[in-house]
């Protein structure tokens, strides 16, 4: 809206020049983040509020050796609060014409809506188990991104550079590995499948996901910058993606409003995510690095999230379905540590530390070519 409003106004010579500020991407970054950030938090003691007294408690899984009583009663869908700031700072500060944005928030509303859909089914049957089933939900992700991943192939609709449409690109690789042709819709589908799922099974102890989610949006948020940039793509050797800069204003929302929730969902947590914030989240994150055409990234950069996918495939598929057995104490993975007796705090503080440390090593891939 404030870029609308530069193009409208601005005078080089007038009182209104300083509305060139809007122009630029960095500043706009720098806004979209703290309008998103003080947004967020503004609507989270009054959101807890309307959670709880509409009756949003969470409805935890009882996992019999470990204590979740302390969890019981926490209102949950507080991932409302993320995905309202994030989206109130899009539309502030980014370029709505802009076709990677349309994809962006579109794959919010449709993840948000999707978790909301999930929490409110839990809640109205007062069972963490009795939310939507596991197929219609992954029909329902896998419906989005085949959408996305036809709309950046398809000639007569992709933002991206006829050379990108349907290349697989490796971190610190300088050239497309292949062109994937029409395989590119599948590979699409199952990155934001991919990215949507495992931000929700790391959604499970306190300040645990928004965390390696807010280091994962900063690095994308960095990589559509660069990228959208011709001189610093050039200089690093990158196919250069117009209109790839809006990315890092939807990325830094997200990672504003992530870290305004944390200021929440922070051990003791006075909010939970629920589904509707995982889902949201992981869908995003799952959309940037399609738009970017990073998907491999993520196994990097999100690789806190890619640790607890991976524990509940060995756990459930390979180990319960097909051998017969447990081959790990618990899944998610986080589960495992808790059934060791290592303290939930402790936890989620390694694994911050973890993805952080994974957000410099994506960022080095950069210059590392």
């Amino acid at each position: 809206m404030f870029h609308i409003l530069y193009q409208a106004l601005y005078d080089p010579d007038g009182w209104l020049s300083f509305l060139r500020l809007f122009n630029y991407i960095t500043s706009r970054v720098v806004f979209a983040s703290v309008t998103a950030l003080l947004l967020s938090i503004l609507l989270g003691r009054k959101g807890i509020l309307l959670l709880f007294r509409a009756g949003m408690t969470d409805r935890v899984r009882d996992y019999g050796v470990m204590d979740v009583t302390s969890k019981r009663g926490t209102p949950t869908m507080g991932g409302v609060m993320i995905v309202l700031a994030t989206a109130a700072a899009t539309v502030l500060w980014c370029d709505l014409s802009n076709r990677f944005v349309q994809l962006l928030g579109a794959s919010l509303i449709w993840f948000s809506a999707l978790g909301l859909l999930d929490d409110v089914q839990k809640n109205r049957h007062r069972d963490a188990e009795r939310g939507l089933s596991r197929w219609p939900k992954f029909i329902l992700q896998a419906t989005f991104g085949v959408a996305a991943g036809v709309f950046l192939a398809h000639p007569s609709s992709s933002p991206l550079p006829e050379e990108l449409r349907n290349a697989l690109l490796i971190p610190s690789v300088k050239s497309p590995v292949f062109d994937m042709g029409w395989f590119s819709i599948a590979w699409t589908a199952l990155i934001i499948t991919f990215a949507a799922n495992a931000v929700n099974f790391a959604d499970g102890l306190d300040g645990l996901a928004v965390v390696p989610a807010f280091f994962v949006a900063v690095v994308y948020g960095v990589f559509g910058y660069v990228l959208g940039n011709q001189v610093y793509s050039g200089y690093l050797q990158f196919q250069g993606i117009p209109g790839a800069g809006e990315i890092a204003i939807f990325c830094s929302a997200l990672a504003g409003a992530s870290v305004g929730f944390l200021w929440y969902n922070a051990y003791p947590a006075e909010v939970f995510m629920g589904d509707v914030g995982a889902l949201s989240l992981g869908g995003v994150l799952g959309t940037a690095a399609a738009v970017l055409r990073q998907e491999v990234l993520f196994l990097l950069a999100g690789g806190i999230f890619v640790a607890e996918m991976a524990s509940v495939v060995l756990q459930d598929w390979i180990g319960i379905k097909l051998l017969k057995r447990r081959l790990i104490y618990r899944a998610p993975l986080h589960h495992t540590f808790q059934y060791m007796g290592v303290a939930e705090t402790k936890i989620a503080v390694r694994f911050w530390i973890i993805s952080g440390m994974l957000m410099l090593l994506s960022l080095a891939s950069l210059k590392i070519r």
